[in-house]
């Protein structure tokens, strides 16, 4: 069966580059995935500012302000995605980032540390869906499409990496430097991260064109694409603003797979992604000192490494196997938060594991089910909706936390994934991305034993 998404290359280019454009893609996405993910700060902010003076209600707090900035920008954020170079969206975010991280360390009172969270919020907020985006099309352009989950669960695996690597950097770092010295690393990183976004291949389609970088080869024939146009400003024309939103509430709306993919991917994202902000206080709970606190958090983080890892297998099980993961999963949250340490630690990352690859898995389906021109705005709105959730679970984490124990609340968290994985459990076929819709460009090729045009999975 052919691929309809195909578009043909020049006779000069079949050899090596479509290979080349996708190599060049996966080096920028992991070195991305990786700085990004390098800051030493990360398992010890919330200790940053608890030591500061700031009780448990008042860290949560900041975590709401965090959310909520991405509650009010990450819609925005996605259809200027749509309308402008996604790759600009990837320089800007980690630079906001550094300049939080700055704020935090050099002015350490609750004041700084809320705007620290505004400029990383806004910064996150424009990563999100512009890079998920960027990396579909650009496979999807050299018929490459089918390799998006195993792509992203190894640039999630990257990411994880470098953030224990940044855990097992701090503890040594922090008896040398402190603070100031996590924090100078951790702006280092981020400033690295944003030269990392300008080696994107960018090639697109539409109302906002190609980057103007990646002009089409001498002798190349334009027919195959839309004419190239100037990108517009951030802001866009009001007009084509509400246009491309317009298109992504249209596609949400009309079509039930990608509403389902879309729901999915944020009822499996939020309870752990919160989850992980508070690691580092169940283990000082547990008897972890400050230098140990890294060290334990390490064993989380290797777990949500091997989960990105293992994306791709998670992808090829059935609707019942995937379910019975999560909830076994679930299990293993309750258990190890009750624990202690380190045993209860490794249960942790045992569930951290399983809750990444489904991540990556359902994100891979919503990349998957959008067709229309928006892609980048109907993430956002996956994204809107994690946040919104998310949101709620720290404002329910911190009015707790007033009355019961870090152990006790992460034990509860482990409930929704009880339902979460009855919800997969339903579900027919494989969990892969596309795996029960016909015809899809990526999927059903691979199944009924097309090669995937140009690129295929041992080329790269």
């Amino acid at each position: 069966m052919p691929f309809p998404s195909l578009r043909p290359f020049p006779p000069a280019d079949r050899p090596g580059r479509p290979v080349r454009e996708v190599r060049r893609l996966e080096r920028a996405l992991l070195c991305y995935s990786g700085l990004e993910d390098f800051v030493l700060l990360y398992p010890v902010y919330a200790l940053l500012f608890a030591e500061h003076g700031l009780s448990t209600a008042e860290i949560s707090v900041l975590f709401g302000i965090w959310s909520l900035t991405g509650v009010l920008l990450e819609v925005p954020s996605g259809v200027w995605a749509d309308l402008v170079s996604r790759r600009l969206l990837l320089v800007a975010g980690p630079l906001l980032s550094a300049a939080g991280f700055g704020l935090w360390v050099t002015l350490p009172f609750f004041p700084a540390f809320a705007a620290g969270f505004v400029l990383w919020g806004a910064g996150g907020a424009l990563r999100s869906g512009a890079l998920e985006s960027l990396v579909y099309e650009e496979l999807e352009r050299h018929g490459a499409g089918s390799r998006y989950p195993r792509l992203m669960g190894r640039a999630g695996a990257v990411g994880t990496a470098a953030t224990v690597t940044a855990s097992g950097l701090a503890a040594p770092v922090f008896a040398l430097a402190g603070y100031p010295g996590l924090g100078a690393a951790s702006v280092a990183a981020c400033l690295l991260c944003a030269f990392a976004a300008t080696r994107f291949p960018e090639h697109r389609q539409g109302p906002a064109g190609r980057a103007p970088t990646d002009r089409a080869p001498a002798g190349e024939a334009p027919a195959d694409r839309a004419p190239e146009h100037p990108a517009p400003g951030l802001a866009g024309s009001s007009r084509g603003y509400l246009h491309t939103l317009g298109d992504g509430l249209v596609e949400v709306r009309r079509s039930s797979t990608v509403r389902n993919a879309l729901l999915l991917a944020v009822a499996v994202t939020t309870v752990w992604g919160a989850l992980d902000e508070y690691v580092p206080l169940l283990a000082a709970e547990a008897g972890a000192t400050t230098a140990e606190v890294p060290l334990l958090s390490l064993l989380v983080w290797a777990g949500v490494t091997a989960g990105g890892l293992l994306a791709g297998t998670a992808g090829r099980l059935s609707g019942r196997s995937s379910g019975a993961a999560v909830a076994v999963a679930s299990g293993a949250l309750a258990a190890g938060a009750l624990w202690g340490i380190p045993g209860g630690f490794v249960l942790l990352g045992l569930a951290f594991a399983v809750f990444q690859a489904a991540d990556v898995v359902t994100d891979a389906r919503l990349q998957e089910a959008v067709t229309g021109p928006s892609r980048a705005t109907v993430t956002s709105l996956g994204g809107l909706g994690t946040s919104l959730t998310t949101l709620l679970v720290y404002t329910a984490y911190g009015a707790a936390a007033g009355h019961t124990s870090h152990a006790t609340l992460f034990a509860l968290s482990a409930v929704p994934y009880l339902v979460i994985a009855a919800a997969m459990a339903r579900r027919r076929g494989p969990g892969a991305p596309g795996g029960t819709r016909p015809g899809a460009s990526t999927g059903a090729g691979v199944r009924a034993g097309v090669a995937p045009g140009p690129v295929t999975p041992s080329d790269v």
